[in-house]
Parts: C-alpha cells; structure tokens; sequence
C-alpha cells in the first residue's frame, strides 16, 4: 500500500503486509540527495517486520547502511541486492497495523468501486475469488 500513514503521523512510501502477516516499509529513494535529505526512515523501523530501501540503477548501492535490505527496480521490474533484516513487531502492534491496514485497503476498493461503476467498468460477480492462496 503506498503512502501508508503511521501513527507518528509519518508516510511510509510503501507497507506490504504478506500472507503471514509479516508487514515491510519499503523506502523508495531517487538519488544520493534524497537519501541524504531524509533521516525520518529510522523512525519507520518500529512498524515492520522487515524494512528496505528501493532505489534505481543511477544510484549507487554504496550509499544505503548494508545492515538494511536493498531492491534496485528499473522498468521491467526490480531484484533484490541484499535481504532486509527480520524483525518482530510487538503483538499488540500487529495487531494495529493489521487494522489500520484493513481499514486503508477497505477504503481504497471501496473508491476503486465506486469510479469503476461511475465509468461504466464491469466489475467481477464473485470477488471472493481474488486474492486467495492456492
């Protein structure tokens, strides 16, 4: 989920949450002046599981701390240059994150929804279906 607000009133860039419930913040940085610009990301550590850095091939690698995960992306898609550290968040931080999550997501189908219909777009019958693990 993109530009995910925690309770600090900071943006995560990107929180994805997986079919274990484990949540990543993913920061996504477009140069060596935005990284260093921004130390607010620390921060963001306390509300994941797992945390990295995305960035671009322009940007050196050398510039994020090794001890966090590294994804360079271009547009055909991104691979993974070093593994983000696991972390374990609290119970009852979960379990916020996990509802703050639902909420957010309810609320962006729910908009998705609403202009899909409003523009004439079908949706599926039995959207049950989606999203599923086989």
């Amino acid at each position: 989920m993109p530009e995910f607000p925690l309770v600090t009133g900071r943006r995560a860039d990107l929180v994805t949450l997986d079919s274990k419930g484990f949540f990543t913040i993913i920061e996504i940085k477009s140069s060596i002046e935005d990284y260093k610009a921004d130390n607010k990301w620390h921060e963001y550590k306390e509300y994941c599981d797992r945390f990295l850095f995305a960035t671009h091939p322009k940007v050196p690698e050398d510039i994020f701390p090794k001890e966090e995960g590294l994804f360079i992306a271009d547009k055909f898609g991104a691979h993974e240059v070093r593994e983000p550290t696991e972390m374990r968040l609290a119970p009852a931080r979960r379990k916020a994150l996990t509802l703050r999550f639902a909420r957010l997501a309810a609320k962006q189908l729910d908009r998705v929804s609403t202009c899909s219909l409003e523009n004439g777009l079908d949706l599926p019958n039995d959207i049950t279906k989606f999203g599923k693990d086989d």
